[in-house]
């Protein structure tokens, strides 16, 4: 699926499908809408049941999640940070992912940078992550 893209006054944007209006194409913002798409219609996640931007709060900090999808009950099953295509993925940007999920509570955690994607499934019963080599498909 291609983005939907319009310039106005020498400004791009691109039409976000889940929150159904135009945003800034920043770097960062082509990446997620891009990721986005992939999720819905490569791997068949529902578009009603991802959410874009969602706050959540981590120590008191208000914070906001690249992408978040549930499962068909309702909770927390994928959460996405994205990041420009120009940005490394490194240890320091899945310890930020992993902040913001100790409340969320996803099971699945993917960072992305547009060209590298790392996802791993968390066992917050024991603590531990593991790397998968592939994304998780819908719930």
């Amino acid at each position: 699926m291609k983005l939907k893209t319009k310039t106005e006054n020498g400004v791009t944007y691109v039409y976000d499908i889940i929150r159904r209006k135009y945003l800034v194409l920043t770097p960062e913002e082509k990446v997620r809408q891009t990721f986005l798409h992939f999720l819905v219609s490569e791997l068949g996640f529902s578009p009603n049941l991802i959410r874009t931007e969602l706050g959540t709060q981590y120590h008191a900090l208000n914070k906001r999640t690249d992408l978040l999808v549930f499962d068909k009950t309702g909770q927390p099953y994928l959460l996405v940070e994205c990041k420009a295509a120009d940005v490394k993925i490194s240890a320091k940007v899945v310890e930020q992912a992993s902040r913001y999920n100790l409340t969320l509570k996803a099971p699945y955690l993917c960072v992305t940078n547009g060209r590298n994607t790392y996802c791993f499934h968390i066992d917050f019963e024991s603590g531990t992550s593991t790397q998968m080599e592939a994304l998780p498909l819908p719930q």
